[in-house]
């Protein structure tokens, strides 16, 4: 009877440490992850396919530009934490000017991968756009 009693005690107790751990990760896993990761501005670069000129355009996030006929925001951006291929990811929004039927939708809304950007790429007739850093 005692051998039962420390067999169902020794369970309950390696299932609080488990506990104990899942929640130390959830709490302090996620500090260790987003440090540094994030940054403040995002570089992309936009060619002009009619005059075949591309420009380095750095964005403050949150901010807005307007480069020609686009209205450009960036809302987040991040780098990963490999050294050896980095991964820049960043949040874009970007609206055509000229476009007639502007509702205020925007022609690219949504994440930008540089590693691939045919993932989600940014299709407008006259510009392309892709990313080149998160600083």
């Amino acid at each position: 009877m005692q051998l039962k009693k420390n067999i169902e005690f020794g369970k309950i107790k390696l299932d609080l440490i488990i506990l104990t751990l899942i929640v130390f990760i959830l709490i302090f896993g996620s500090c260790f992850a987003e440090s540094g990761l994030e940054g403040k501005s995002t570089n992309i670069k936009i060619l002009d396919k009619i005059s075949s000129k591309n420009e380095l355009v750095k964005l403050q996030n949150g901010n807005e530009i307007k480069y020609k006929d686009l209205l450009i925001k960036s809302i987040k951006c991040s780098n990963s934490e490999f050294d050896d291929n980095p991964e820049i990811t960043a949040y874009l929004q970007v609206k055509d000017l000229v476009s007639k039927n502007n509702d205020g939708v925007f022609i690219f809304n949504g994440w930008m991968f540089s590693s691939s950007p045919s993932l989600k790429p940014f299709d407008h007739p006259v510009y392309d756009i892709w990313l080149v850093g998160c600083y």
